[in-house]
């Protein structure tokens, strides 16, 4: 079984304002209401490949209610933990303004709540997936991914982690199958400035012998570098289009990898099932379907 991990969600409102002025009322052009957060983002674009998932997490309030019913709505199975206070966050997203973005903090997290979740997660088994991804309330202990790869060592689960910074640094000891940090992040881990698939590739490999089993590396026009574990490097240019949306891209990329694995238990497969996947995100409105990354593997394969 697949599980994804949002400790944050949000219901993501995402809006379009034509010549949006600062301090003038505004009015939308477009706007949409989608369940959000990487995991989530996760959950929605396996669901969209064929593969049945279940998102875990944490919801409070009206907010988290509707968004468990927009899971439901889409098809995928949840079990989120319902706080007993706060609301879940609403993230508002500006597309039309350089993908401005202003996030909610989201409800505190009780420590009982935290044990509830490690329970649910201590189910899991040999051949499991299991996603952490995205940010940590800061009512939450900092090192909860360690946690939980901690308990799950020695089980046979693969572990796929999305995160930034600390929360990244921290659980590379752990062995994760999968990191997949983006430019800018690689960026600010080593205190670089990185711009061609090239000049990352010797900073994946420091991630590598540091513990990531697998660094996927996301380079939004410029593609994507794979180091995979049995030594071999990947990379290609990102397939031509129009960039419609870019929130979620990098999580589509991250499920595309993962999709593309368990289907052929191939690396230079996952690589390229999973640049097309997060092209595909980006190149609509929406999340990637399966037809839309099956159109994008044809033009990478002929490239």
């Amino acid at each position: 079984m697949i599980y994804t991990v949002t400790f944050n969600p949000s219901l993501d409102y995402l809006v379009s304002v034509e010549d949006f002025k600062l301090g003038y009322t505004n009015r939308t052009s477009s706007e949409k209401l989608l369940p959000g957060g990487k995991g989530i983002n996760i959950s929605i674009v396996l669901k969209n490949l064929g593969l049945e998932n279940r998102a875990l997490g944490f919801v409070a309030g009206f907010t988290g209610d509707e968004i468990v019913r927009k899971l439901r709505e889409l098809g995928i199975a949840s079990d989120f933990i319902k706080l007993d206070s706060g609301n879940s966050r609403i993230n508002m997203k500006l597309l039309s303004v350089d993908g401005t973005e202003i996030n909610g903090c989201g409800p505190v997290v009780e420590e009982a709540k935290v044990a509830e979740l490690m329970e649910r997660l201590e189910q899991l088994q040999d051949g499991d997936v299991l996603f952490l991804a995205g940010s940590i309330p800061s009512s939450m202990c900092s090192d909860i991914y360690c946690q939980i790869m901690q308990r799950l060592q020695g089980r046979g689960v693969r572990i796929v982690v999305d995160a930034t910074k600390e929360l990244l640094w921290k659980v590379l000891e752990y062995h994760p199958f999968l990191i997949k940090p983006n430019l800018q992040e690689l960026n600010e881990l080593f205190g670089v400035e990185l711009f061609s698939r090239e000049e990352v590739i010797p900073y994946g490999k420091r991630l590598q012998e540091m513990g990531a089993v697998n660094v996927l590396i996301s380079l939004g026009g410029e593609g994507a570098v794979l180091l995979a574990a049995d030594g071999s490097i990947l990379q290609a240019p990102a397939p031509k289009g129009k960039v419609m949306n870019s929130v979620g891209a990098g999580d589509s990329m991250v499920a595309g990898f993962m999709a593309g694995w368990m289907e052929k238990q191939q690396y230079e497969a996952a690589f390229y099932m999973g640049l097309a996947t997060g092209s595909a995100s980006a190149f609509s409105e929406g999340f990637a379907t399966r037809e839309m990354v099956e159109e994008l593997l044809d033009k990478l394969n002929n490239f």
